[in-house]
């Protein structure tokens, strides 16, 4: 943590300061995109495209060129260049955070899920669950401060400016302004984790009650907050990332955001399961149980790629302008991970998880998971650095600190939150039959 914190702090503090800085961090980046007046068109037209992705409207555009600006030469084009390049360090923190923040969020909605639905299978793996989910706080605290800071860093719907000259953007201003956006971000921090304090007190209570009402209480909030997150899930995808390019939008994306969460999480618990094992702390849980977790792994990977595919091959064949912005960069300038990523989160997982006797290694599941999570990083990696940073872009100094300060969180919080109580829940109704299960 400490590591990553003087990292994020050098990341912060090495941005440059002024368009003179930028030009010459630009110049330097354009040495390796070719020379000459083809590779200015084609750079031209491609700052075009990104404008447009960011917010900037076809009308200021179009009265650049009737000036005759050239887009790369135009004074507010390097003003943008090096609001992009001031945006990263920034960014990459919000890479970070809402990647560990997203996996404690997920594990608690597969808790909620197992709790509302009363599977025979999972109370043995409980509190490792809810072990997981005490990062959910400090993590979505992190998380909402700073989206709030970055504020036009992230959002371009935020300058004022910007939405005077805009009319989609003032069509869009009814749910797109800060005020709204501020009371729904908190809300929905508040929210999560008004069920994780209360679904954790009534899980110790039911260690020493003589009757069913915690476990009762428990199942009720669970669908409570399994219906609170439906809604919120969707409209946090949309205001935390789709608002990022507020011209953009696809109906699929909260789908696509939460097929990400849960398969992290369902990730994470199976490590988490298969350390604890290791060194004698769960031995009531069997390897049916890690089949199952690995069967999921398995499942939403599948259900991650069919979501991903759908959501581009339909924007592609269509073809529509107004669609294909949010793809063209990523294509372009994040050309290898962007399609890396599909062989990371499908193939690997499919290859090493599709024999029923592997998912019961627990070497075999947690090499599948290392792989699924640093797929599902890069994934959020390309949700935020196109829309925010642009081509400029690398993974350096910043982002590793980025990873390595919230990984150490995480595991502090985690590793907190499964010291304090008995890891074998007590009193659960389907404990016993959770103990013996086979398959």
């Amino acid at each position: 943590m400490v590591l990553g914190l003087i990292g994020l702090v050098f990341g912060f503090l090495s941005v440059p300061t002024t368009v003179e800085e930028a030009s010459e961090i630009l110049a330097s980046h354009e040495e390796h995109h070719g020379s000459g007046e083809e590779a200015s068109h084609e750079e031209a037209n491609f700052v075009d495209e990104v404008r447009q992705e960011h917010g900037y409207s076809e009308h200021a555009m179009a009265q650049d060129k009737d000036l005759g600006h050239d887009a790369h030469e135009d004074g507010e084009h390097m003003e943008h260049v090096l609001h992009q390049m001031q945006t990263k360090p920034w960014s990459a923190a919000f890479v970070a955070a809402f990647f560990f923040m997203m996996i404690a969020l997920g594990t608690l909605v597969f808790y909620a899920i197992q709790t509302a639905a009363q599977a025979g299978w999972s109370p043995v793996l409980f509190r490792v669950m809810e072990g997981i989910t005490n990062y959910l706080l400090p993590g979505s605290v992190i998380v909402l401060l700073i989206v709030i800071f970055a504020g036009e860093h992230f959002y371009p719907w935020q300058n004022h400016e910007l939405v005077a000259e805009d009319a989609i953007l003032q069509e869009k201003s009814g749910y797109l302004n800060f005020p709204f956006w501020l009371i729904r971000g908190i809300t929905y921090v508040i929210g999560w984790n008004l069920y994780r304090h209360f679904a954790r007190k009534n899980s110790l209570a039911m260690d020493h009650a003589e009757d069913l009402k915690p476990y009762k209480n428990l199942f009720r909030y669970s669908v409570y907050f399994l219906a609170f997150f439906i809604v919120t899930e969707s409209t946090m995808a949309w205001d935390w990332f789709m608002s990022m390019t507020p011209h953009w939008y696809s109906t699929l994306f909260a789908w696509y955001i939460f097929a990400s969460i849960i398969v992290s999480a369902v990730t994470v618990i199976a490590i988490v399961t298969v350390s604890l094992k290791a060194i004698g702390k769960l031995d009531f849980v069997n390897d049916s149980h890690l089949h199952d977790l690995a069967k999921f792994m398995f499942g939403f990977s599948v259900f991650w790629t069919y979501l991903w595919f759908g959501q581009f091959m339909l924007i592609w064949y269509a073809n529509i302008p107004e669609e294909v912005t949010y793809f063209i960069l990523r294509i372009q300038e994040y050309n290898p991970i962007f399609f890396g990523m599909i062989i990371i989160n499908f193939v690997f997982p499919i290859v090493i998880l599709m024999n029923s006797d592997f998912k019961r290694v627990s070497w075999f599941v947690v090499i599948a998971g290392v792989i699924i999570l640093v797929g599902h990083y890069i994934d959020i990696f390309l949700l935020v650095m196109p829309s925010t940073v642009g081509p400029y872009w690398s993974f350096g100094i910043t982002e590793f600190a980025a990873l390595l300060f919230f990984l150490g969180l995480f595991i502090l919080m985690v590793g907190m939150g499964l010291a304090k109580v008995s890891l074998r829940p007590k009193n659960n109704p389907f404990l016993v039959e959770s103990e013996h299960f086979h398959y």
